[in-house]
């Protein structure tokens, strides 16, 4: 025998999201795309080739904290 509180009511199912048309949601989906590679900027390409940097890598001593 369980003596108790009963358990909550549950709560309505949450009403469907509004539904666009696929013209409507590409257009949409483009201008965000465009928005986001603008404020990529130049910082988020790649400037070395497919071969990497070619130059000597440096490799003289260093001093921390001066």
């Amino acid at each position: 025998m369980c003596i108790g509180p009963k358990a909550p009511k549950m709560a309505p199912p949450p009403p469907p999201p509004p539904v666009m048309s696929d013209a409507a949601m590409q257009g949409a989906y483009s201008g965000e795309k465009r928005r986001q590679r603008a404020m990529a900027g130049r910082g988020s390409t790649i400037l070395t080739g497919g071969s990497g940097i070619m130059g000597a890598a440096p490799t003289g001593k260093t001093v921390l904290g001066g």
